[in-house]
């Protein structure tokens, strides 16, 4: 398997879990009355699952996202040549002012 792929299916195991995390804190903090919400309803569950599923794909995203500037696998590439930046001198340029005022 690839070591972009195995990257990739890490981050979404590590996204997931984070999300299972963010829930059980949602809920036992009760923001908004969420717990009463999902525990007086005959589909609670439901809408557990479909928190846990939905933060689950943003945290597996913002996690792989975060991880790919790292570099993985990239050992011994230095990246190129960093040669000193030149910027030309400025010069001033002549601007007429009408004196009528």
């Amino acid at each position: 398997m690839p070591h972009l792929v195995k990257l990739y299916i890490r981050q979404v195991i590590i996204g997931y879990a984070i999300s299972a995390a963010f829930v059980v804190m949602l809920l036992s903090f009760n923001v908004a009355n969420l717990w009463h919400l999902v525990s007086s309803s005959p589909i609670g569950w439901l809408a557990v699952l479909m928190l846990w599923v939905f933060n689950g794909i943003v945290f597996a995203g913002v996690q792989f996202a975060l991880s790919l500037p790292k570099g993985h696998g990239d050992e011994g590439d230095t990246g190129g040549r960093r040669d000193a930046v030149t910027i030309p001198l400025a010069e001033p340029i002549p601007v007429r002012v009408d004196a009528r005022r």
